[in-house]
């Protein structure tokens, strides 16, 4: 039995394999936007039928680190009490109880994934519907934007994952996809003029959603807007100055916080805050690459050079606690966030690249106490090898 379970894991990633040079293929010899011909994958957001497999074969082999992933994923599938209707970001007992919520749904569809429950994938389907009867987000600022980004990441991987459960009635998919246009579309597909992160981040959330959705035209955008804003948040010599783009103020150096050197691997929020927005930065940049990758667009291939060096560079930083020069505050953050794995694994795995400094950072920082916080979430459980 192991070895036929082995021999159909190894033909179907090969098949995978095949299907996804056949797509890149095609984008070569087509217009932009032709792979949707082929239809979208399902699961095919972040959570490929692959990725997902696997890790629940590991888990249910009681092997680590993905044992101790899960419980830390089914300890926040807990019960909640009520749907939202409206979200003003600007309160923090609001934004708060809409995150508990969120990353709620998702936990309870990935435990139903990867382990079978039906209590909680009952679960994640009571609260998917509720949040069918979410009318928006009334700040009135961009933090409606990033708000929407963070839950809409979270919320568009839970209903990717639950599109999948049989009792998930077609009238309710469609009313959580209509939910999705109506209160998340307007937030997400205007690209804010804060700095990176938060566009990265809707990015993140759109291409979620429109899988889910089906949607080409929302999903095309967000491809666009990933490649276009990737250009102008990582920074490689051999390209030279980062573009222009919405929200830089016509001042680069100080956009960028002032670096002290550019150095490939550089992010626009590395030397404003390598703890927190830098982080999430990358993290959202490599989730919407993932996305793309899912579905037979390989954003990563244009954008390698890229998102290594950034991934690099941070890892070192983060190892060392030493900006290596680059930024006017000499010391990195002690802050590590649960993210990189993704990155890894497409680049270390799938493409066989070295990242010293990266799979030392997620072997002794992120796997031991690596934080998970709104979209970066538990990148070790779904996509650790």
């Amino acid at each position: 039995m192991a070895s036929q379970s082995q021999g159909t894991a190894r033909a179907r990633r090969k098949f995978a394999r095949i299907r996804c040079a056949s797509l890149a293929l095609l984008l070569l010899i087509e217009p932009a936007g032709a792979w949707a011909q082929w239809g979208f994958v399902h699961p095919g957001a972040m959570n490929s039928a692959e990725r997902l497999d696997a890790a629940a074969a590991r888990v249910a082999l009681g092997r680590e680190p993905w044992s101790s992933a899960m419980r830390e994923v089914t300890e926040l599938a807990v019960p909640q009490l009520a749907a939202i209707s409206q979200i003003d970001p600007r309160v923090r007992a609001e934004a708060q109880a809409s995150k508990r919520l969120a990353i709620s749904t998702y936990a309870h569809a990935l435990v139903w994934r990867l382990t079978g429950s039906r209590r909680h994938g009952r679960e994640a389907l009571r609260l998917l519907d509720g949040w069918a009867g979410f009318s928006g987000f009334t700040g009135g600022t961009d933090q409606d934007k990033l708000q929407a980004g963070w839950l809409g990441s979270l919320l568009g991987e839970a209903a990717e994952i639950m599109r999948q459960h049989p009792r998930w009635k077609a009238h309710r998919k469609t009313a959580l996809q209509a939910m999705f246009r109506r209160s998340f579309y307007p937030h997400l597909m205007q690209a804010s003029a804060w700095n990176g992160n938060v566009d990265l981040t809707q990015v993140n959330a759109l291409l979620a959603i429109a899988v889910f959705n089906e949607d080409r035209v929302a999903f095309d955008m967000g491809v666009e807007r990933l490649e276009r804003r990737s250009a102008a948040y990582f920074y490689l010599q051999s390209v030279g100055m980062p573009p222009p783009i919405n929200g830089d103020g016509g001042n680069i150096s100080a956009f960028w916080s002032h670096p002290l050197r550019w150095a490939d691997g550089l992010t626009q929020e590395t030397c404003r805050d390598n703890g927190h927005h830098a982080q999430y930065g990358l993290a959202s940049a490599l989730h919407s690459a993932e996305i793309a990758w899912n579905q037979g667009v390989d954003v990563y291939a244009r954008q390698a050079g890229r998102y290594v060096a950034a991934m690099e560079l941070l890892s070192q930083q983060l190892l060392t606690g030493d900006m290596q020069g680059i930024c006017p505050n000499p010391a990195a953050t002690r802050n590590v966030f649960d993210t990189f794995e993704v990155g890894f694994h497409h680049f270390h795995h799938r493409m066989g690249m070295d990242l010293p400094h990266t799979q030392r950072l997620i072997i002794e920082r992120v796997r031991p106490h690596g934080l998970s916080d709104w979209n970066i979430f538990h990148e070790t459980l779904t996509h650790a090898e």
